[in-house]
């Protein structure tokens, strides 16, 4: 009997590769597709090293739309998994024009190249679409505030994008997972977080600190509204978040679900940045060189989320926590440093 086939988009990134590792061992074939502006082919290799399995790869740009529409024709693609997207919130405002272009054109030459085929569609959204909630925890029929950032726009305008095609569109099945902020590394240290150039986010800025290949860490703002001044968020072991997918994918697969659904995938529990800090810093046992900057802009102040509909529906909960996050990101760091990937 063959296996299901799933393409990951964006498959070679942080999420996505470990979504690549979670889809083998629940026995799915997955397909990768990824340009590799933000991570590095040789990623690929580690998935052999961890599974046993060499996944198909293609380098491609799904901005290309012709390109994009030859590779679903040619493999015949029902499932996708879309994490091919820019994702850094402050580069979003600085160069707002370039994430407009880049998440829009390949999210519609992706829709557009499976024609009139069934397909089973599992977003990677994000907890940008409710901005600053009024209310903590945030639950998936909160209101969607005004984005705080040109990134978390379009997330939310991918949203509604895939909402209305699911609407004239009966064998188009769509989930969105909003999903909080991913941190963690493989158990086995052979993937995890891999930024190309300066860190856009915390965990591998502190791990990298921490190394010695950054002289120092900013904490961007401690006068906001929270215990202890930094800014609050749910982070999520990345293994956690890749299994998610999975459950996202088969309950698509079963109809457990309508044709289109919203999830939220994090902890449900808040911590600040000074709190990831010093769980590292007691995992790790080293003492992290920080400093307080000003506020950056396009965060918010603290988000969390309410879990329970992925747990009810999905069959999903995050199991690990905040320490192995930190012990599972200094064990890849240190891995990259005795074994460069890029």
């Amino acid at each position: 009997m063959s296996k299901v086939k799933v393409l990951v988009t964006g498959g070679t990134g942080y999420i996505g590769s470990h979504t690549v590792v979670e889809l083998i061992a629940a026995g799915y074939e997955p397909i990768i597709i990824d340009n590799l502006c933000n991570s590095s082919a040789k990623i690929v290799d580690q998935i052999e090293k961890i599974t046993g399995v060499v996944p198909v790869f293609q380098q491609l740009d799904l901005c290309d739309e012709q390109a994009t529409r030859d590779f679903i024709q040619e493999h015949h693609i029902t499932n996708i998994i879309h994490f091919a997207a820019f994702k850094a919130v402050g580069e979003s405002v600085a160069e707002p024009l370039s994430y407009y272009r880049n998440n829009f054109y390949s999210l519609i030459n992706l829709l557009n190249a499976r024609g009139s085929r069934a397909v089973n569609f599992v977003f990677s959204s994000s907890c940008t679409v409710y901005g600053q909630p009024k209310q903590l925890p945030v639950a998936e029929d909160a209101p969607v505030q005004p984005a705080e950032s040109p990134y978390g726009n379009t997330k939310q305008i991918a949203e509604e994008m895939l909402r209305d095609l699911t609407k004239v569109n009966e064998n188009f099945n769509v989930i969105s997972l909003r999903y909080f902020n991913p941190v963690g590394a493989h158990a086995s240290a052979l993937i995890g977080e891999l930024p190309i150039g300066i860190p856009q986010n915390l965990v591998p800025f502190i791990t990298q600190t921490a190394i010695g290949k950054r002289e120092s860490l900013t904490v961007y703002g401690s006068d906001y509204n929270t215990p202890d001044g930094s800014c609050i968020r749910d982070y999520i072991h990345v293994v956690d978040l890749a299994k998610a997918h999975i459950a996202a994918l088969e309950a698509l697969q079963l109809n457990k679900t309508t044709n289109y659904d919203v999830f939220n995938i994090g902890t449900g529990k808040g911590i600040s940045v000074l709190e990831v800090i010093q769980a590292f810093e007691t995992v790790s046992g080293e003492k992290l060189n920080y400093t307080i900057g000003p506020r950056r802009p396009g965060d918010v102040e603290q988000i969390w989320g309410e879990v329970k509909k992925a747990e009810q529906l999905l069959g999903w909960k995050a199991e690990l926590d905040l320490a192995e996050m930190m012990r599972s990101a200094w064990a890849w760091e240190n891995y990259l440093s005795e074994h460069p990937i890029v």
